[in-house]
């Protein structure tokens, strides 16, 4: 009798049958564990790509805002029509007691910075940069650059309060106070933002925001430059000495 051989169709199903025995489908015998290997390392690794690059990003677009406010702030404090608008008159009292106008610039050089005694912590380390600045310029040129600190927070920075700050920073650092007129007076003439409210007393609380730059006064009482906190102490040295060097000239 002849021997009959099982067809190819069922053999293919025997095979399915084993396989469906052994609890895997064929048509994801091959892609499953390949799936498997693939999601987790996959998952981590995108998570922490996606972490570091936000963080990268948001740390670009941080510092690259704050430069361009720093710049805007300069453009405005520079913009001119044949003459730089910055400077003017003005009449505040010096951590002394004592009247300090103008005039007082007159006849020598001088790097004005505005900001307030209870400031955490940008306006300690401008007035730290410009001690050392004034430091490197004075071992160069003598005491030629008056080191000027105004104060934007009056009600709170009185002439005992003021005497007190300036202190820490430069034996030769002069404070300046006023009344809240006399002092927005001076940063409009400056052109310095701050946004101190008015009527306040000692006691109250409130925030205070202001323009960061150091005012270059050339001896005849005229704007040189103004330098931002971006830039560093050996900057802001170098150019100043290069006025004064262009000045004697």
């Amino acid at each position: 009798m002849p021997v009959r051989l099982p067809s190819l169709r069922s053999s293919r199903l025997a095979a399915r049958q084993v396989v469906l025995h052994r609890g895997i489908h064929p048509r994801y015998q091959s892609t499953r564990s390949h799936d498997r290997a693939a999601i987790g390392p996959f998952t981590w690794k995108a998570g922490a790509l996606f972490i570091v690059t936000g963080a990268g990003l948001w740390y670009y677009f941080t510092s690259e805002k704050a430069k361009l406010l720093e710049r805007r702030q300069q453009e405005l404090a520079t913009a001119s029509y044949g003459k730089a608008k910055v400077g003017g008159p003005f009449s505040l009292i010096t951590h002394e007691g004592q009247p300090y106008t103008q005039d007082d610039l007159l006849n020598h050089w001088s790097l004005i910075y505005f900001g307030f005694t209870n400031c955490p912590d940008i306006c300690p380390e401008e007035l730290d940069k410009m001690a050392s600045i004034i430091d490197s310029i004075d071992a160069e040129f003598g005491p030629v650059v008056h080191p000027i600190f105004i104060t934007c927070d009056p009600a709170r920075d009185t002439v005992e309060q003021t005497k007190v700050y300036v202190k820490d920073f430069h034996p030769r650092l002069i404070g300046l106070t006023g009344s809240y007129e006399a002092i927005k007076a001076a940063c409009k003439a400056y052109r310095v933002y701050f946004s101190t409210p008015p009527n306040t007393k000692p006691g109250d609380d409130y925030l205070v925001d202001h323009s960061i730059f150091f005012y270059l006064m050339n001896p005849a009482g005229e704007f040189v430059d103004a330098y931002g906190k971006s830039q560093a102490p050996e900057t802001v040295r170098t150019k100043v000495a290069e006025a004064i060097q262009k000045w004697k000239q």
